[in-house]
């Protein structure tokens, strides 16, 4: 598959923030700050990045550049390759366990039997990992990474108060996020990351996937997942006990509105989000009745 680089933008978006866009793939950002430059995500592959940082050149101007990697799913590092030795790349300490464990190997070797652009791939880890907080100060600008676990459990956000812009990534999504696993902690996870996010209040919140600024996004998000509860838990028992993705009233289409002309892969994508997210309520509820 083909995959081309663009730099774009968002209406009342800053101009020192370039959105670094991979087709309909995954966005990075691109921030511009007086002592410094920072790319959020390197995209899928090393050729990605390249085209990216080309891209960027005359917008770079020179100034030393910092990666931060949000988190270690594939699309948002395997791009590291190209900036290695080029500038430092910052992430999650949880960043390395995921790195370590034998799965990441594991979907490089079949998506590169899927596709031949991964082929080239090495993964390259980060270079700086931190486990509480971190502020970047860049003089005009500051940049704070915020563990937002849920999506993944290394996920961090980018929050740039200056500007009240919450460089959201994966902890935010159109139509809807999907929870690492089905169990109720990871669930719990994200919903929390999800009004951490909220509650600062952003005027414009930018994930990696919709292509969206809107800051109702998060609300929307946080309704998704609280207008599932509630259907789980008005269940009977038989329902529960039943398979579950059957069942009416529980689809993706009875929880949020399918943007028009979604690809058909792209709406299997988040149907399948949407179970795992089911999954994991249906988890929840148990729990909380066995602890009632």
């Amino acid at each position: 598959m083909d995959v081309s680089v663009e730099l774009c933008s968002y209406p009342e978006l800053d101009d020192r923030i370039v959105i670094v866009r991979a087709g309909d793939e995954v966005d990075g950002v691109f921030v511009r700050t007086e002592r410094f430059n920072v790319l959020i995500d390197t995209l899928g592959t090393p050729e990605l990045c390249r085209m990216a940082l080309d891209l960027l050149e005359e917008k770079a101007a020179a100034r030393p550049l910092i990666v931060i990697n949000s988190h270690m799913d594939w699309d948002h590092f395997w791009g590291n390759e190209a900036i290695a030795g080029r500038a430092p790349i910052i992430a999650h300490a949880g960043a390395l366990d995921r790195l370590r464990d034998p799965s990441a190997q594991q979907i490089l070797r079949d998506k590169a039997s899927q596709d031949s652009r991964f082929r080239n791939v090495e993964l390259v880890g980060p270079d700086i990992t931190f486990s509480g907080s971190m502020v970047l100060n860049g003089g005009d600008l500051t940049l704070e990474p915020i563990h937002t676990p849920g999506h993944t459990p290394d996920h961090i956000a980018v929050w740039i108060p200056e500007l009240r812009i919450c460089l959201a990534v994966d902890a935010v999504e159109y139509p809807i996020p999907e929870v690492w696993s089905k169990s109720a902690e990871d669930l719990r996870l994200i919903r929390s990351s999800l009004e951490r996010i909220r509650d600062l209040d952003a005027t414009l919140v930018i994930p990696a996937h919709g292509q969206t600024s809107s800051p109702s996004t998060v609300k929307v998000n946080l309704g998704y997942f609280e207008a599932l509860a509630a259907r789980v838990d008005g269940l009977s028992e038989s329902q529960l006990a039943d398979e579950l993705s059957r069942s009416s009233g529980l689809q993706l289409e009875d929880f949020v509105t399918i943007p028009d002309g979604m690809p058909l892969d792209t709406l299997t994508f988040y149907r399948n989000c949407h179970q795992t997210n089911l999954a994991a309520t249906v988890q929840a509820h148990i729990e909380k009745r066995n602890h009632a």
